[in-house]
């Protein structure tokens, strides 16, 4: 058994609709036996070349990384102590 991959009228990989073939089957349309590449954020289909590129925007990537965690309360303490200390070093207390 061959496993397919599903690809829209664009060229865009759809998640979820893989199909399988018994081998020396003919591929149906719009499906490739090509896997698309692992880390792709919008794999796109390049049927010329047969293979999967990225199509994503690097805005779009950047969009769903996780924002930067808040600062805790102790790190805000540590830097106001620090601050402090700095006040205290250069005499402006």
């Amino acid at each position: 058994m061959v496993m397919l991959f599903k690809y829209d009228s664009d060229y865009n990989y759809i998640p979820g609709a893989e199909i399988f073939i018994e081998d020396g089957d003919a591929i149906p349309e719009s499906f490739t036996d090509v896997r698309p590449t692992d880390g792709l954020y919008k794999a796109k289909f390049d049927p010329n070349k047969q293979v999967w590129y990225e199509s994503a925007t690097q805005e779009y990537i950047d969009s769903l990384q996780p924002p930067p965690p808040e600062p805790s309360e102790v790190d805000i303490l540590a830097e106001k102590v620090a601050d402090l200390y700095y006040l205290i070093a250069i005499g402006g207390v």
